[in-house]
């Protein structure tokens, strides 16, 4: 009998998914559906790169702030960009972000380049690399050797210990063997469905047995990204379930200690990871809506003034669209600076030709003037939209209205 069966009898490379909520097969469902709609939407190269330098920074920076890293998503975009400047005694931080960077990185290369089925295996040695990416180049305590499975030495984080060291090695072991077996015995055709859950339980499963000194989080994080983007989850996507758990840090440490604590904390865990994956994956499709309905507003922009060559209607045209850019209402005497050519067209023109640009704008209902200033009348093009109860469209709309424009 193995030592780790007596002290963590919840590492058993099973599951009873017969005891799952219903909650948790209709989340999974709309896991897939979303997924699904998330690689269907065409988008504008100079968005799409956007798209995925936003939610690389947000997945980067959530996997390393769990562990302390105190750079924000901000400062990870602005590193991503070349753009930040530390100081020597930060200098760490950044390391930190450039080993996940990197590691996702060759993660993705390595699955979306090759022609390879069973690129979603997982081994010992691939783990022990992972564990050793996440920790080059960072000072470490003596005891720490990036990469090596424990063998004598004993972890514990917070009031949880780690498997006992002698059986770790076996444990990755099993780990590995289980995952490449998945099979989670509820038919066919499930599209991303057991991906999720596979992936979920590689990093809860990662996490309890605690092979590695450290950087056991960040290796567990890895693993889960790999499962998901080999098992066809979108790469934007891919990154979400770090950015959960980050964002919802507290209870993430408590569904892990119940996990090995309770009958159902499995169910419980899965449950409150997906719900989280979902939640993103709503944010993330709206962001996307509002770069195609930007798109759809520019087009009904360009068709109401139609090809004229009329210095008038051309600056009317750039005045609608640069109001729709700045996404708040735009006081009035703040209207001919949000842009450079807006500055040039209207410095040397009396107010009076702003104000009956804005009177022309406002009479082919392209923007409307609210207390705070003047914005664009989106609702115009949602007229057009299938029917739906109002309520359920304003709670649609103003999810919309919350993300920035492009």
């Amino acid at each position: 009998m193995k030592t780790y069966q007596s002290t963590h009898p919840w590492i058993t490379f099973s599951l009873d998914l017969g005891r799952a909520p219903a909650k948790l097969w209709i989340l999974l469902g709309e896991a897939r559906s979303k997924c699904d709609h998330l690689v269907s939407i065409p988008l504008k190269p100079k968005v799409s790169n956007r798209l995925h330098q936003i939610y690389l920074a947000k997945g980067v920076q959530a996997t390393t702030a769990i562990e302390g890293n105190t750079l924000t998503e901000e400062q990870v975009i602005q590193h991503l960009k070349g753009e930040l400047r530390l100081p020597p005694s930060k200098e760490y931080l950044a390391r930190e972000v450039d080993n996940i960077i990197k590691a996702c990185n060759t993660i993705t290369e390595e699955i979306l380049g090759s022609a390879i089925e069973n690129v979603g295996v997982v081994s010992e040695s691939e783990l022990c690399r992972y564990n050793r990416e996440v920790l080059e180049g960072l000072d470490n305590e003596d005891h720490v050797v990036p990469g090596h499975v424990r063998e004598s030495l004993e972890v514990t984080v917070g009031p949880y210990r780690g498997a006992p060291a002698a059986d770790c090695r076996y444990l990755l072991q099993r780990l590995c063997g289980w995952l490449n077996e998945w099979d989670i015995g509820v038919g066919d055709d499930l599209g991303v469905v057991p991906v999720i859950i596979k992936a979920v339980l590689a990093h809860l499963y990662l996490a309890w047995i605690h092979p590695f000194a450290d950087g056991n989080g960040r290796t567990a994080r890895l693993l889960e990204f790999k499962i998901l983007v080999a098992g066809g989850v979108p790469t934007v996507a891919a990154h979400l379930l770090s950015n959960h758990y980050n964002q919802t840090r507290s209870r993430y440490v408590r569904e892990l200690s119940r996990a090995s604590r309770t009958s159902d904390g499995v169910i419980s865990f899965l449950l409150y990871a997906v719900q989280g994956f979902v939640d993103q994956l709503v944010e993330q499709i709206r962001f996307i809506l509002a770069q195609q309905h930007m798109i759809a507003w520019k087009d009904l922009v360009h068709e109401t003034f139609g090809a004229s060559r009329s210095t008038t209607k051309k600056r009317q045209r750039d005045l609608a669209l640069a109001i729709a850019r700045n996404g708040e209402p735009v006081p009035y005497d703040r209207v001919t600076s949000l842009t450079t050519d807006l500055a040039l067209a209207y410095g040397k023109r009396t107010r009076a030709t702003l104000q009956r640009d804005l009177k022309m704008l406002r009479v082919l209902g392209l923007i409307v003037l609210e207390k705070e200033g003047y914005r664009a009348k989106f609702e115009s093009m949602f007229a057009f939209l299938p029917r739906r109860r109002e309520e359920y469209l304003n709670r649609y709309l103003m999810g919309l209205d919350s993300l920035e424009r492009p």
